[in-house]
């Protein structure tokens, strides 16, 4: 058996995948952003999939909108929200996921802290590009 450098699988040496192979990586090693009051990002993305990781308070303020180009999975890892779609509130609690489809507005309120929220998407969001740029460290 040999050791793969990443290289293969991923096709090209500047991909995010050929730093990420065989490298554990925890939401502390990655930077946090404050994107406005009362909502903290971290974000992990390989070259097919973003995971993006958000503490939030109760109180934070509201951000309601769409993407008109992906599905967003959202999962609820702490705490309790309701998460708006089309203006319908779903509760939901730790340990639940939601599907929300691509164009239809939503946003999330949280009921109790601390409420976490751990979004999915594919493919990777270019706009959240700017949240890897700890990746460009890697040896």
């Amino acid at each position: 058996m040999t050791e793969n450098s990443g290289t293969e699988k991923s096709g090209t040496e500047n991909s995010r995948n050929a730093k990420l192979y065989n490298r554990v990586i925890g939401w502390a090693d990655m930077p946090e952003a404050e994107l406005r009051k009362g909502v903290r990002r971290r974000v992990y993305s390989t070259d097919e999939v973003m995971v993006a990781h958000h503490t939030l308070d109760v109180g934070m303020d509201l951000n309601p909108h769409s993407h008109a180009d992906f599905d967003q999975l959202v999962y609820i890892a702490e705490g309790r929200c309701n998460y708006y779609v089309e203006g319908i509130p779903h509760e939901m609690t730790a340990g639940t996921f939601l599907l929300v489809p691509r164009g239809a507005e939503h946003y999330i309120e949280p009921l109790e802290e601390p409420c976490v929220n751990i979004d999915i998407f594919v493919p990777p969001r270019a706009d959240f590009a700017k949240s890897l740029t700890y990746l460009d460290d890697l040896p």
